[in-house]
């Protein structure tokens, strides 16, 4: 196998039709941040160690890509834009009070070789709202996903909406220390029922505590389902994260999104630095979600300014297949004149491309060699997407297609 032709496990080219339609929703999807307000943000691809140190509660250190700057600092390939973004705010943001809207199209990259055939670099577009702790502000990102997605060329996804703080109240009532969190964590992120009991009834969790976790992976649906989840606890902080959403689901019903909204009071992230709504988008044919999210208002204090957030980002590269199975035509983004023009006919072929390009057309000029046909031309033109070819030689202009 000649290696210099392949790739990296985990990463591959994208080019041609599947370029075309993956720069089209980019295009989509910006054009609806733009008109929400965000501004775009490029944070660096490499990063110091620090800024994704285990404590941020990113991405765990043995999953990240590490190497080393000349004066022998840890740099890490970015694995999850968020921290970039609660940095680059801590830095340059640092006296501002009103809401500071970001929104970015970045490669991330995560060294984990349990990722079942996911990629180690990915595309992710998304936005962040800073400064802004308020029920509205999780309600414009929410309404910015759906709209975004829409305007992606989707039509069928719901956006699943948990909530943080209604689980941390469980496990503050259970009284169950940060070690025995995280393994009930795991057991709950599996959907082992069995084990998350077995653990309860290790550490003599009350009944009623107890079934509230055993009820979490039925806590899914519409708004109804909220009812359920008041009638499971009685816990004060939990209570307070239904009451909220409640509020949340009115005002997405005013923003008209509703339709595409469900809860899942048994969501857990792995990124731990979640402190409010979680939410992950999901649509059918395909098992992962397309969307991740949720309120993170302790993060920036890391970096040194105290202030509330919330963001997601859109896998762009996981929903492409979609589109292409759904036949959505994205021919505008890619499709152009070919013109192929000899040596006689260079002048009159530049004139003309530039005439086109003037009136927004996208024009390919080719200078035509003896040792290829116009068939030639056109066949592997055709394939590629374009429109139309025009042949000129010896000044005379011929359509080929």
């Amino acid at each position: 196998m000649n290696t210099l032709l392949h790739t990296p496990e985990g990463v591959r080219d994208t080019f041609g039709k599947e370029s075309a339609a993956k720069k089209s929703v980019i295009n989509n999807i910006s054009s609806v941040f733009d008109n929400f307000g965000y501004r775009n943000i490029d944070t660096p691809t490499l990063e110091f160690f620090d800024i994704f140190s285990e404590e941020r509660g990113s991405v765990p250190s043995k999953d990240l890509f590490k190497l080393f700057d000349r004066e022998g600092n840890t740099i890490v390939l970015k694995p999850d834009n968020t921290p970039s973004i609660a940095r680059h705010v801590a830095k340059n943001y640092m006296d501002s009070k009103v809401p500071v809207k970001l929104s970015y199209n970045t490669n991330t990259f995560i060294n984990n070789s349990e990722l079942q055939g996911k990629l180690k670099e990915a595309t992710q577009i998304g936005c962040e709202l800073i400064n802004d702790k308020s029920v509205d502000g999780d309600a414009e990102i929410i309404a910015l996903v759906v709209e975004s997605l829409k305007n992606s060329g989707l039509d069928n996804f719901l956006v699943d909406i948990g909530q943080v703080d209604f689980y941390k109240g469980l496990i503050e009532e259970a009284g169950l220390d940060d070690s025995t969190e995280e393994k009930l964590r795991t057991r709950i992120e599996n959907k082992n029922v069995f084990g998350v009991e077995d653990l309860l009834n290790e550490y003599k969790v009350n009944e009623k505590v107890k079934q509230a976790f055993l009820d979490l992976p039925t806590l899914y649906g519409s708004i109804e389902i909220l009812d359920k989840a008041k009638s499971v606890t009685n816990n004060e902080k939990s209570l307070k994260a239904i009451k909220r959403l409640e509020k949340l689901y009115a005002l997405l019903e005013e923003y008209g999104v509703s339709a595409y909204v469900s809860f899942d009071l048994g969501m857990i992230s792995n990124y731990t630095y979640y402190t409010g709504i979680i939410f992950k988008a999901y649509t059918h044919g395909l098992g992962d979600e397309i969307v991740a999210g949720g309120r993170y208002d302790n993060l920036i204090g890391q970096y040194g300014k105290k202030a509330p957030a919330v963001g997601f980002a859109i896998y762009v590269d996981r929903f492409i297949p979609i589109l292409k199975s759904m036949d959505v035509d994205y021919s505008m983004y890619y499709d152009n004149t070919v013109i192929i023009f000899d040596s006689k006919s260079r002048k009159k072929a530049i004139e003309m491309a530039s005439a086109k390009r003037a009136n927004n057309e996208r024009i390919e000029l080719i200078h035509k060699s003896s040792k290829l046909t116009i068939d030639d031309y056109a066949s592997f033109k055709k394939e590629e997407g374009a429109k139309s070819i025009i042949v000129i030689e010896n000044n005379k202009e011929e359509i080929v297609f």
